[in-house]
């Protein structure tokens, strides 16, 4: 018999992995942190910081890391978060919160598709759709 396998969003900072899952479970009612592990001294990353960490928002669960490696690159909206809202209150909640010290790719508004949506980068660079059925 086969193993079932599974998967999950792994996102890389450079040291700012705590304070980004701390804010992204705050946004989400259903927002849990589900393990943490952290780097103790020496250790290749810096010490206290998250080796490696799981949480959940949306109903989706993420991993997240501080890379002790310095590496030439950082997120891109080409990959997204797409997150389904209940209701407008939300979706503009969310927008704002999520846009704040980040970019808006696509402003909240209806384009057809969605009578909300919005596409918005956080202040970590992490892309994250948002749609109002």
């Amino acid at each position: 018999m086969a193993t079932v396998l599974s998967a999950s969003p792994f996102l890389m900072f450079q040291g700012q992995a705590e304070e980004a899952m701390t804010l992204y479970v705050s946004l989400f009612e259903d927002g849990e942190v589900l393990e943490v592990l952290r780097y103790g001294a020496g250790e290749p990353g810096r010490e206290g910081t998250i080796k490696r960490a799981a949480f959940s928002v949306a109903g989706m669960r993420l991993m997240c890391i501080d890379s002790p490696i310095e590496h030439g690159f950082s997120f891109t909206p080409a990959i997204s978060l797409f997150v389904p809202c209940s209701d407008e209150q939300q979706i503009q909640r969310l927008a704002s919160s999520l846009s704040e010290g980040g970019s808006v790719l696509m402003p909240l508004g209806n384009y057809g598709f969605s009578r909300s949506f919005a596409w918005v980068s956080d202040r970590f660079g992490v892309s994250w759709q948002l749609n109002l059925d």
